[in-house]
């Protein structure tokens, strides 16, 4: 008998041992079912295994007592898709980002030469940006959005015929969308643009747009923009997701936002984001600074700042960049616009982040941390369930219809991918500034993709690559 117990008594914590990592005692919070507990949470094989009340055994034990376990934050909008900016994400909480605005011409060489490579999971649409880009043989084929004839010249119906086969092909290799900057190629007709939404809408996938005009001016306004992409909906059935609702309304943002609820209201698959900044950045020499872009934007020379050395511009220094190309950050989304934004129940939160070499918009490392601590814990514009809803599942939400793997990701539940993001909610903030775009974030701890520490105690693990290709499932 003495035997017997002393059996029962070793094989006790080695049937615990099941677990690869547990992580103990957290404050547990999945904006699904609405669960805010502390909880163990054990995580075999990638995978959530259990969520439990009662403690749990595993090969190694993380003590999380005091943070919030969330679900990995996914960025449906992130440019940059190099190592460089897998990590700044990666610090900031992100789990999933993802090129969905401009997207790619080639999708399946845009996968391929990213195998193995990822920090994080990653995906791309099929781009219409890049499809005019090639098609119409933009002078500098390497570029992110076009300056010459793909921006300014009307395309033939034999050109707009390539794009879509373009589009179509990209779908077929397994796309999560359509990509649409349509602000970018203000030469792109309304027949080319529902051209594209034909191809989206064929394959039951999401058209994720930058509208065509921006702000309030007459009749080229960021409302009739609006109008634009809804009827392209209404015709294709392709669904539609609005990039940056800040930078393109401006201060119209609010009349966005209604007409945006109300065509939810009334059948249209719509959803939008912002990110959680008063500054905007693209590239100079694109077709946003054409001529009367100050009427535009409702700025001026000042509101420019060149984001390799940090300086406003003035007439000259515009010229001479302009001609020169490259990023300049735009400071001109007022702060009562951004924070009714983050706090709006339409919009999701993301990033339009992109960081090269150390240089760019602060929003390339801080997105996810400011919104929770600067909007959730000291402006109290949201509360945090909802604000990890925005970053979560509502993001996974817009992809899993097509993309059926993203039903496991926005979740932290048993059977969810064990993509975990653990922060501190008393010190998560941004620290990336205009100055020092590329500062970790602070306050977040642990981050977990597929199960693998990226993020180890607030210390990025280079050493690993977890990451996986997000593609469509049909």
């Amino acid at each position: 008998m003495r035997n017997l117990l002393l059996f029962a008594a070793l094989a006790l914590p080695l049937a615990g041992q099941d677990y690869d990592i547990v992580l103990r005692g957290g404050r547990v919070m999945d904006p699904e079912t609405k669960l805010d507990a502390v909880r163990d949470v054990g995580i075999r094989g990638g995978t959530v295994a259990a969520i439990s009340e009662t403690p749990l055994a595993g090969k190694r034990t993380i003590d999380v007592r005091g943070l919030v376990v969330a679900p990995g934050f996914i960025d449906l909008h992130s440019h940059g898709q190099d190592l460089e900016n897998q990590r700044y994400k990666a610090a900031d909480g992100v789990t999933t980002a993802l090129e969905l605005e401009i997207g790619t011409a080639d999708v399946a060489g845009w996968y391929r030469e990213r195998e193995g490579r990822r920090l994080i999971h990653t995906g791309v649409s099929a781009g219409h940006v890049p499809a005019r880009i090639e098609v119409m043989r933009e002078p500098n084929p390497g570029v992110f959005v076009p300056s010459g004839d793909a921006a300014h010249r009307a395309a033939t119906d034999e050109e707009i015929t390539a794009m879509k086969r373009r589009l179509e092909q990209g779908l077929a290799a397994g796309a999560l969308g359509a990509g649409f900057g349509l602000q970018y190629t203000p030469a792109a007709s309304r027949s080319e643009v529902l051209e594209m939404f034909r191809a989206a809408g064929a394959a039951h996938a999401a058209a994720f747009v930058h509208l065509r005009y921006m702000g309030a001016r007459e009749p080229a306004n960021a409302l009739s923009a609006l109008e634009e992409v809804l009827a392209a909906a209404a015709v294709s059935g392709a669904a539609v997701h609005v990039v940056h609702i800040t930078s393109s309304g401006l201060r119209q943002t609010p009349g966005l936002l209604r007409a945006i609820g109300e065509a939810r209201a009334h059948g249209i698959d719509i959803t939008t984001e912002c990110y959680p900044y008063t500054a905007a950045q693209t590239e100079l020499q694109s077709a946003m600074f054409d001529e009367g872009w100050q009427q535009v934007l409702g700025v001026d020379y000042g509101a420019l700042e060149w984001a390799e050395t940090g300086e406003r511009l003035d007439a000259a220094s515009f010229a001479r960049y302009r001609r020169q190309g490259g990023m300049v950050i735009m400071h001109m989304i007022p702060e009562e616009i951004a924070r009714l934004a983050v706090a709006s129940p339409l919009t999701m939160i993301a990033s339009d982040g992109y960081i090269a070499r150390g240089k760019g918009h602060p929003r390339g490392a801080g997105t996810f941390a400011r919104a929770l601590g600067y909007y959730v814990r000291e402006q109290n514009a949201l509360g945090l369930m909802d604000a990890l809803g925005k970053m979560t599942l509502e993001p996974a939400r817009r992809l899993e219809a097509r993309a059926s793997g993203m039903r496991r990701k926005g979740r932290i539940q048993a059977g969810s991918d064990a993509d975990i993001t653990v922060f501190d909610p008393r010190t998560v903030a941004d620290r990336a500034t205009f100055r020092q775009p590329t500062l970790a974030s602070a306050g977040i701890r642990w981050v977990l993709v597929a199960g693998v520490p990226v993020i180890a105690d607030g210390r990025l693990d280079d050493s690993v690559r977890p990451g996986r290709a997000i593609r469509a499932s049909h």
